[in-house]
């Protein structure tokens, strides 16, 4: 298979008949071996994955027996992969996850904020009731990481720090899936106060692939693997929530492939039925740019079709409007063939 290379992916956003703003995005497909398939744009630049890999930052969940031990269901792991909305039957499942355990939410370090979900937010305001880490769109996440410390007897006090067991298991699970000597990689902060690794953006499809094609992972991982797949595909609502792409394309699209989004326009997708790995990002870091991106190159690669497409014609081309619901323009992928 011969690679294809072309220019970054433009996002065009039109005002009448003129082309009011653009956003560039790079992005590679890539096989479990690494070898880049298709590429747009820079696809050795260094790129924070953010909330993007969070499917692999839960694997020690998974193959540390937490998850078995704590017989957590396909919504918890859902949550645990998700950047959620902070909508009321997701912030009920955190709390019920943690009081199953024993925890409680003051044990999250994740920070608190309001609900992502502007509904959910407005009524926490009109209740009185501050921005709480359960509202936190990674409690899921930190949920699984807290679980994973108290089964395996470890201090649950500072386990976002990037020398607690638990960041160590997840570097390194970062490192195994996506084939990167993270010794070479900057290493910042969250926005959730856990460790982000820069990955080349290959690097980071290369993890994606590895999810979609687990045949070289040991056992334990595939298992793993398998059963995240699993719960993302039943659960899509606890992934993100109403409104948001990542439930909308994978209630759509089933079993072909997850994708999962990470601040300042990453996408990361798992292409499950082609045993491939897609990951982008834009270089301004647009979230409206990175939605339409995704929606694009998925159409492109044949996962978004008949009534897919029709259900997810919003996301490959969203039409804007001004404040009194006049359509004034759209935002759309210019592909480049």
């Amino acid at each position: 298979m011969s690679t294809k290379h072309h220019d970054p992916l433009v996002i065009e956003c039109s005002r009448g008949p003129a082309i009011e703003s653009t956003h560039l995005v790079d992005a590679a497909i890539v096989d479990a071996s690494g070898k880049l398939v298709e590429g747009w744009g820079d696809v050795e630049r260094m790129v924070y994955p953010r909330s993007a890999v969070k499917s692999i930052q839960v694997l020690p969940f998974l193959e540390s027996g937490a998850a078995d031990e704590t017989q957590a269901t396909d919504a918890e792991i859902a949550l645990a992969c998700a950047s959620h909305n902070g909508q009321e039957a997701q912030v009920k499942a955190v709390r019920e996850w943690l009081t199953r355990i024993d925890l409680g939410e003051e044990h999250l370090e994740c920070g608190g904020h309001l609900p992502y979900h502007t509904e959910s937010a407005a009524e926490c305001i009109r209740q009185g009731d501050a921005g709480l880490p359960v509202y936190n769109m990674c409690s899921g996440k930190h949920s699984a990481f807290l679980v994973t410390a108290k089964m395996l007897g470890e201090e649950t006090r500072n386990y976002i720090d990037r020398e607690h067991p638990v960041q160590q298991r997840v570097s390194a699970a970062i490192a195994e899936m996506t084939g990167w000597d993270i010794s070479r990689s900057p290493w910042a902060i969250d926005g959730c106060s856990i460790p982000t690794i820069g990955l080349p953006l290959h690097a980071l499809a290369r993890g994606a692939a590895n999810i979609a094609d687990a045949s070289a992972q040991p056992p334990s991982r595939q298992a793993a693997i398998t059963r995240i797949c699993a719960a993302i595909a039943a659960e899509p609502f606890m992934i993100a929530g109403d409104g948001r792409a990542c439930t909308d394309i994978i209630s759509a699209i089933g079993d072909k492939a997850f994708i999962k989004f990470g601040a300042e326009g990453v996408f990361f997708a798992p292409l499950l039925s082609l045993g491939l790995g897609l990951a982008l990002k834009v270089r301004d870091g647009a979230t409206r740019a990175a939605d339409t991106a995704i929606a694009t190159l998925l159409y492109s690669l044949g996962l978004l079709g008949g009534a897919t497409e029709e259900k997810l014609a919003g996301y490959l081309s969203t039409t804007l409007a001004n404040w009194r619901g006049t359509p004034i323009g759209t935002v759309r992928a210019v592909l480049d063939g």
